[in-house]
């Protein structure tokens, strides 16, 4: 039923939107900034103020930026290193995460521990950067997937959403006769599809942004990711990129208008995961994160 609001609700109300209006505008910003940048002409760059919208549409440092062949190169190396590392992240959390969340499983809660003592304390870069080594992983797409295969948060967030699957549901598959396995992949991950496409969402980010690791076990050229591509085009001017880049038209193109068209490029991607997604993240976030 319709009631008044008092002028106390009013107010809070009106603040609260106001407040999330510029929150999100805030938000919104920089990237609406670097949009209007890289569209942009040089002259339009040189005024001062705020850059909400380009004054001319000028397409000249997206046709140079894609005419270089390394930015492929580094888009494809990105491209497998996402799906490999989706593809390892949902199955090993996924497969760590169930048997914990099983009151049969012997010496649950001892694992847990280890897991919650992990995400407080590490080795460290140095022992990891040896234990790949020792590995042969060096120089290889594997050094980039495999060390970050299992998450303690992930494993947590996903185990707490099996335990709220209620446990007639696996009874009565044994009932029937249905192996461990067959429930888990039948039973169990059916059900689990908000979860998983958080865990899909969070491991799509994490590897398309990543680059220190890229950085420090990657060292051909050729197995460049993209993240490396845009840190080199941005912060090293003497790399081949830069010194290619410094040599344009400066009536057509700047830098600013390079950078900003290569972080547009390497963004554009990622930013098409979360419509996708977006419908099963809230509910299973919130489900893997209020029990257990």
């Amino acid at each position: 039923m319709w009631r008044k609001r008092g002028i106390g609700e009013f107010i809070f109300e009106w603040s609260n939107g106001i407040l999330l209006l510029l929150l999100g505008f805030a938000t919104l910003y920089p990237f609406l900034y670097v949009l209007t940048i890289s569209l942009s002409e040089p002259a339009a760059i040189s005024r001062p103020g705020l850059h909400l919208f380009p004054e001319s549409i000028n397409f000249s440092a997206y046709q140079k930026v894609l005419n270089n062949a390394q930015l492929y190169v580094a888009y494809s190396n990105t491209i497998i290193r996402t799906a490999l590392g989706i593809a390892c992240i949902v199955l090993f959390t996924a497969l760590t995460a169930y048997p914990l969340s099983r009151s049969t499983f012997p010496m649950r809660g001892g694992f847990m521990k280890l897991m919650v003592f992990s995400m407080m304390f590490n080795g460290g870069l140095i022992p990891m950067y040896l234990w790949v080594k020792q590995l042969g992983l060096l120089d290889s797409i594997w050094s980039l997937v495999l060390p970050g295969a299992v998450s303690a948060f992930n494993v947590i967030v996903m185990r707490n959403f099996f335990l709220a699957i209620p446990n007639e549901i696996i009874e009565s598959a044994r009932i029937d006769g249905a192996s461990e396995m067959y429930t888990f992949r039948k039973i169990i991950m059916p059900l689990s599809m908000p979860v998983l496409a958080v865990i899909t969402l969070w491991a799509a980010v994490s590897h398309w942004n990543a680059w220190f690791d890229a950085m420090i076990y990657m060292s051909s050229p050729d197995k460049e990711v993209l993240q490396l591509f845009l840190r080199h085009s941005v912060i090293d001017p003497d790399t081949n990129l830069g010194q290619e880049y410094q040599i344009i038209d400066s009536l057509q193109i700047t830098p600013e208008n390079l950078k900003s068209a290569i972080i547009m490029i390497v963004s554009f991607p990622i930013l098409l995961a979360y419509p996708f997604l977006q419908r099963f993240f809230v509910k299973g976030i919130m489900l893997g994160s209020v029990k257990g």
